[in-house]
């Protein structure tokens, strides 16, 4: 499993983790939503669950559940500020379209299906 932060995205989660010390790392997959099928998601770890894959970067561990592992390998995730705005950006190689908004995205394997 490899999900990589970008430097702006690692020093955004290492604030929140350092406001909420009783969270283990951050956590990251997706969910059934939105025009395109699948949007992501993005908290605070607060334990491990069974199937978990956990990964390490520069000392902040992501963690992502079994059922997201193969939609989102590979994503790099950003932390972007515009005008008043802050909020994680995603590049996922296993995304094959996402709708206009960008709240959701839709992999080879949902077209197939």
């Amino acid at each position: 499993m490899s999900i990589q932060l970008t430097p702006a995205a690692l020093e955004r989660v290492r604030q929140f983790l350092a406001a909420s010390p009783d969270a283990l790392g951050l956590r990251f997959g997706v969910r059934k939503t939105g025009c395109s099928g699948w949007g992501y998601e993005v908290e605070l770890a607060q334990e491990s669950r069974e199937g978990d894959s956990v990964s390490e970067q520069d000392g902040v561990r992501i963690y992502v559940d079994a059922s997201s592992q193969p939609m989102v390998d590979g994503t790099t995730i950003d932390f972007v500020r515009k005008g008043l705005n802050h909020e994680f950006v995603f590049a996922n190689p296993r995304a094959a379209a996402e709708c206009g908004c960008g709240e959701s995205f839709t992999t080879d394997a949902d077209r197939a299906a």
